[in-house]
């Protein structure tokens, strides 16, 4: 079960190789969830495969989604059959299969607020829902719906006011922590050979006449440029597909429009349910979402034309949420109760509407000039899908018999075992000295690396303590995050690695300095660039902050704005 680590050591490998290698088969512009995909099913096909990423693994859209791997009854109610049948196939892969140890059930409450139609109506929406789910065998683990009354409803969620609903209907979908899944995608990638580096920025295209034959890409932490020679590039970029494009002298066949949805955290103590919750709002649906001792709420859907990189909530966007949920809450929520809030960017392939919630979720994958393929749309659910097609289309354009996509078998790291080890817990927390729960929640983060983790802690007990502010994580992850999971600054412990910075009511910034210490000695930092690494961190939560208490999308965004990386993009 021993894997590849994603050290400062194989990042300095990985790009002494892209500089050095004479041609890759395939090069991956863009380190998100697709990305991650289109290099774990290249690599895995037997194609020498690198993928650079100008920030953080999943630091965009991948980690600011509702962290739901879902089919989407929004979709069923829109026809959307295909994409609903091909999410639902990827939901049950993704439980049973390629990753058990990082998705995990949730339920979620439907109230119905008409007598008469409209329980049928959504009874027939949702048993539609579980039959395509089953269809392939798929959804095994999961538990069909079931219709409540009244009375039982209100049993499963006291939260909601009585008089906001007749009744409900209860159903199932699963959750994720996007940020930790797409690392650990990336990471089984670099398990079988593939080349990785975070922080490595493309400057531009190399082309031979028409064609692109690879990236003139700058690591950001030395500023070293070189070439990256490939037979074919794909570009992954998500929300930045427009202006990747661009650098190949191409308008593109297609477009993407950003989508704003923004959420919040609250803590689970102040809404009583024993299920998440879904609304149906005049311009989409709303969730509530059990997130470990949190709720997160959301999400907003408007359009965004500002600062890609670091999209702002406004203090609009926080007053719609809370007055969405209020509306059905006995005991309403306020400011006041808001531990954190983020904001990411769908994707959205551009078209006709003007409404983003109407914008297709479908991806398309192009090839606007020989050697550059570009994938875009799409929902984070099937990026599996997302990166196999793409990789289809890198093959279509090379002279070579390529074996098909066999990423439907191959299990994440820390997938390999990980029953037999959630069945040892309670051995394991005897054996360490942890409580049984932090054994639970380790399992629910590594799956059977834990054991990484608890060697950690038997070499230094105490690596076993936990971050100040945010004790649903010990200081043996930050080092974990750093020796083994690519982590290069603070801001990608607290906001990706961990989940401090919207999980504590500091936003991570007492933990700030506890995890500077750490990763200090294992990057080589001196005391000033730790220092540094604290005060930029500051001032990205202060600059969110003072976001959320403008009144619209251009002030928020230029409050946020006031806060600039640790390293320049």
């Amino acid at each position: 079960m021993s894997t590849t680590a994603m050290s400062p050591q194989n990042r300095a490998e990985a790009l002494a190789a892209m500089e050095t290698e004479k041609e890759f088969d395939i090069l991956i512009v863009g380190g998100g969830v697709v990305g991650a995909g289109a290099a774990l099913d290249a690599v895995t096909r037997g194609l020498s495969t690198a993928i650079v990423e100008a920030r953080d693994w999943a630091s965009g859209t991948s980690s600011r989604s509702s962290k739901l791997i879902h089919g989407g009854l929004r979709y069923l109610e829109m026809l959307d059959f295909g994409l609903v049948r091909e999410a639902l196939h990827e939901r049950g892969l993704l439980v049973q299969h390629i990753a058990p140890h990082l998705i995990r059930p949730v339920s979620f409450l439907y109230p119905l607020t008409h007598r008469g139609w409209e329980r049928p109506y959504v009874g027939a929406g949702v048993l539609l829902y579980d039959t395509m789910g089953t269809a392939g065998g798929s959804s095994r683990g999961l538990p069909h719906h079931r219709h409540f009354s009244k009375r039982r409803a209100l049993r499963e969620a006291p939260c909601l006011k009585s008089d906001a609903l007749t009744g409900a209907v209860q159903y199932w979908d699963a959750q994720v922590d996007d940020a930790r899944h797409t690392m650990t995608v990336v990471r089984t990638a670099v398990d079988f050979g593939a080349r990785a580096a975070n922080r490595t920025r493309v400057l531009g295209f190399l082309r031979e006449g028409e064609r692109v034959v690879g990236a003139r890409v700058v690591d950001l932490e030395t500023a070293h440029e070189f070439d990256v020679r490939a037979k074919q590039v794909i570009n992954a970029t998500g929300v930045w597909t427009d202006e990747t494009q661009r650098m190949a002298d191409t308008r593109g066949q297609f477009h993407v429009r950003a989508s704003k949805g923004v959420h919040l955290v609250v803590p689970r103590d102040r809404l009583q349910s024993t299920t998440g919750i879904i609304l149906r709002t005049e311009t989409s649906v709303l969730f509530v979402i059990p997130w470990g001792r949190h709720w997160i709420i959301g999400t907003t859907d408007t359009d965004w034309n500002l600062d890609l990189a670091h999209p702002a909530a406004s203090a609009r966007d926080i007053d719609y949420l809370l007055d969405q949920v209020n509306s059905v809450l006995s005991s309403p929520l306020s400011r006041a109760d808001v531990e954190g809030v983020y904001a990411g960017l769908r994707p959205l392939l551009s078209g006709e509407s003007e409404s983003t919630s109407k914008l297709s979720r479908e991806h398309v994958v192009g090839h606007p000039v020989p050697g550059l393929v570009v994938i875009a749309g799409g929902k984070y659910t099937t990026y599996r899908v997302m990166g196999k097609d793409a990789v289809d289309e890198a093959v279509r354009g090379m002279d070579a018999r390529v074996p098909d996509s066999c990423t439907e078998r191959i299990p994440l790291v820390g997938a390999g075992g990980f029953e037999g080890i959630r069945n040892q817990k309670h051995a394991l927390a005897a054996s360490s000295g942890l409580h049984v729960a932090r054994i639970e929640h380790l399992l629910g983060r590594y799956g059977s690396l834990t054991h990484d983790l608890l060697e950690l802690v038997a070499a230094d007990p105490a690596l076993a303590e936990p971050l100040p502010g945010v004790d649903d994580y010990l200081l043996a992850e930050v080092v974990y995050a750093v020796t083994h999971e690519g982590a290069r600054h603070l801001d990608d412990v607290l906001a990706r690695r961990t989940r401090a910075s919207i999980e504590a009511w500091d936003r991570g910034v007492s933990a700030a300095p506890v995890v500077a210490a750490l990763m200090k000695p294992l990057l080589g930092w001196d005391a000033a660039h730790a220092d540094t690494e604290v005060d930029h961190y500051i001032a990205r939560v202060a600059a969110e902050r003072e976001s959320q208490e403008q009144p619209d999308d251009a002030t928020a965004d230029a409050a946020r704005l006031g806060a600039a990386d640790i390293v320049p993009v």
